[in-house]
Parts: structure tokens; C-alpha cells; sequence
């Protein structure tokens, strides 16, 4: 027997049986959507992250207070507060540091901003002149404020995109009064969007003299620093700048071993790193659990050719009994099997694209799912190799009924 009389014979038992043979399939279909639609939430949430990170600059360095000690306990990352303005001053020195190119200070927190009825709950971050250049933002309208705003504690502010969107409805927002924290601010500038997404919105920012903040808005935490931005001349000098910002900072705190360092310093590399890594295994849950309905199918698959073997019992002996070799037996069956869950793959691959298309109209929070192809073909050649697997016993019983006794069978 051939492979077209085989494929022919297994098509023949599909159309007999369409209810049975069709819910068969659907439970493929739905394995393999599901793997290709969860890979592709893995894989679009890794892109997502990446994209945020980098939007950073290459070439930055975040520098956090060390962990605070209580009691001998360690507390949490940063919760010390050990960095200054003075830091920040040193920092920006071209002879101590001359692989930096900028340094800037940040105070941040969460407050509500309004304007006339409308308001929004947003992140504050206050710092200086230079941190556009630093953060990598551009003013899409009107201007950033200066150092002469920083030095007289000026309330101006400037805004993401995600707060014109809520405040204003289409309105120009420069030259408008906010309320931030019910205190009354004046918007100078509003940043270019830099597509931020779900729960790390670059867009959904204010931004305001760090005096101003430590003055108005950030209630009895003082004049702290809670981080420091570091530009770094170029991407490639980052390492350099790294270990002049390591240096400059021991001696300034009058640490003498490294290990005993009251601050952490953390560059782009590092956090994609762990990004990517983290972005990694949850593709790999993802697709784990989404395998296990492709697992149930294929069990649908064993139980469907199981029935399909006893209810051809008679067929297999009189195919024996005039000269059907068992590997022709056993060929027919592995073959209707694994075309089953061939269909079923196929299907399961377009619901899959489609599902991914739709999916970010339905939640959008959500990262956009990133179908790749090296995904659909393994999804596919999963689906075929469970038809193979769980086709291996029933095809393998049918192959062995003795003619006679299959001839008999009623």
C-alpha cells in the first residue's frame, strides 16, 4: 500500500465519521493556537520590555543607595539614603569623571493631577536641566525648564503624552494651569511619546524642578536623592564610566573596600540582562502550559483510533487474509492518526494568528503577541509528532489481530 491509498483511506475515515473525527481534531486545534498565542505573549512582552529598556539610552548608569540595615535585618533595594546633590555635583566633574557626560538627580513619587474636572493619578519625577539629554526624552512642544528654574524652585512642570490624553481632550496644553497635589503648576512642555505600555508607561509622567518637588510636593521626605542617572560619553565607554563613578563616590563616602559600597550601580546592560532572562522563562511557562492541552489532544487522539481499530476489526482481517503485510496495517493507521492531528495543527495554527491579532482590541494592556515562525512550525511539528506518538499503540494493536480471529469478530 502506498502512501496516497493510505492518505486516500484516512480521508475515507474522516468524512465517515465527521462529529467524531472533528472533535478529535478540535482538541489539537485548540493545543496548538494556545502554544502559538501564549509564545507569542512571551515573546511580545520580551520585545516590550527590551524596546522600554532601550528607550532609556544605551549609555545610561543608574546609580541606588545601598540597602538599608535594621536591626541586622536587610531591608529593601534602596531603601538606604545615602546619595546627595553633592554626589550628583561631583559626578558631573569632567576632570574626576571624563568618560560622563551628564549626571542628574531624581525624587519620585505618585500624586493626582488636574485640570479643570478632569484628573489623573501619574508619576512625579523631579531633577534637573539635563535630564532630557540623559533620560533620552525629546519636547515635542514648548520647552524644558532650565537651571535658573531649578535654582528658584519654579512651579513648572512637564508632561507625557498619557497626561495630555487624560487632562486635556485635544486641547494645547502649554501655558495651562494644573493642580498637582492641589498645588497650582504651569505647564511649559510636553514630551514626544515614547510608546510606553501596561504598567511601565513612559508617557505618564510629570516632571518638575527637583526643589520644587522637595518644596511642594514630596510632603516630609526631605531633600533626598532617590536615584542618579549617569550618561555616559558613548555606549562603548560605559564600563569605564561605571568604574569612575564607583571611584568618585568611595571616596566621597569614605568607603575604602568596594564590597562595603552604601550605593549600587546598575547600567542598561545589566537590567536587559535580567530582563531577558526573567521575559525568557515566562515564554517557556507559557508554552509548557499551553503543551499540556496539545498532550490532552493527543490522548483524544489514542482513545478516537482505539475506537476506530475495534470498530474495523473485521476490515483489518479480510485486508490480512488476502496478503496485507503488518507494516500496511500498521502505515494506515499511523497515518490516519497523525493526518488528524495534521488538520487540527493547520486550523490550529491560523486560530492562533488570528487570536494574536485580536487579542490587544480585547485587553490592552497586554504587550502585542509576536508570532514568529520558528514558533508555528515547531507548534505544527509538535501536533504531527503527538498524532505519531499516540498513534504508535492503536496502529500497533490493529497490526497485530490474527486474520482469523479478526475475521470472527462481530
Amino acid at each position: 500500500m502506498t502512501i496516497l491509498e493510505a492518505l486516500r483511506l484516512a480521508m475515507g475515515g474522516v468524512v465517515a465519521n465527521r462529529l467524531r473525527s472533528g472533535l478529535t481534531m478540535l482538541g489539537i486545534l485548540i493545543g496548538v493556537a494556545a502554544v502559538i498565542l501564549l509564545v507569542g505573549v512571551g515573546n511580545g512582552a520580551s520585545a516590550a520590555v527590551q524596546q522600554q529598556i532601550e528607550a532609556l539610552g544605551s549609555n545610561l548608569l543608574i546609580i541606588f543607595p545601598a540597602n538599608a540595615k535594621s536591626g541586622g535585618i536587610q531591608q529593601g533595594f534602596g531603601t538606604a539614603s545615602t546619595l546627595t546633590m553633592d554626589d550628583v555635583r561631583a559626578l558631573a566633574d569632567r576632570q574626576a569623571a571624563p568618560d560622563v557626560a551628564a549626571a542628574i538627580p531624581s525624587a519620585s513619587g505618585r500624586l493626582q493631577v488636574t485640570f479643570g474636572n478632569q484628573n489623573w493619578n501619574t508619576s512625579l519625577t523631579g531633577t534637573t536641566q539635563d535630564f532630557p539629554s540623559v533620560r533620552n526624552y525629546q519636547v515635542a512642544s514648548g520647552q524644558f525648564f532650565t537651571g535658573a528654574d531649578v535654582g528658584a524652585a519654579s512651579k513648572v512642570a512637564v508632561i507625557g503624552q498619557t497626561v495630555v490624553d487624560s487632562l486635556f481632550n485635544g486641547a494645547d496644553p502649554i501655558g495651562q494651569v494644573i493642580k498637582l497635589n492641589r498645588q497650582s503648576f504651569r505647564v511649559i512642555g510636553v514630551f514626544a511619546s515614547k510608546g510606553g505600555s501596561g504598567f511601565n508607561n513612559q508617557d505618564d509622567v510629570v516632571v518638575t524642578p527637583i526643589t520644587t518637588a522637595w518644596n511642594y510636593l514630596l510632603g516630609g521626605r526631605g531633600r533626598n536623592v532617590q536615584q542618579i542617572y549617569v550618561a555616559a560619553r558613548s555606549a562603548q565607554s560605559t564600563q569605564v564610566a561605571s568604574d569612575e563613578v564607583t571611584q568618585i563616590l568611595l571616596d566621597r563616602h569614605h568607603i575604602s573596600d568596594p564590597a562595603q559600597a552604601d550605593f549600587q550601580i546598575l547600567s542598561q546592560q545589566d537590567i536587559l540582562s535580567s530582563a531577558s532572562q526573567t521575559t525568557g522563562i515566562l515564554t517557556l511557562m507559557l508554552g509548557a502550559i499551553a503543551g499540556i492541552s496539545l498532550v490532552v489532544g493527543g490522548i483524544g487522539i489514542m482513545n478516537i483510533m482505539l475506537v476506530t481499530v475495534t470498530e474495523r476489526t473485521r476490515e483489518i482481517g479480510i485486508r490480512k487474509a488476502i496478503g496485507a503485510r503488518r507494516r500496511d496495517i500498521l502505515t494506515q493507521f499511523l497515518i490516519e492518526s497523525m493526518f488528524l492531528a495534521g488538520v487540527g495543527g493547520a486550523l490550529g495554527i491560523l486560530v492562533g494568528i488570528l487570536a494574536g491579532r485580536g487579542l490587544p482590541a480585547l485587553v490592552s494592556a497586554l504587550p502585542a503577541p509576536l508570532i514568529s515562525l520558528p514558533s508555528v512550525l515547531m507548534a505544527f511539528g509538535i501536533s504531527v509528532g503527538i498524532g505519531l506518538f499516540f498513534g504508535i499503540y492503536p496502529a500497533n494493536r490493529a497490526a497485530r489481530l490474527h486474520p482469523i480471529e479478526a475475521l470472527r469478530y462481530e
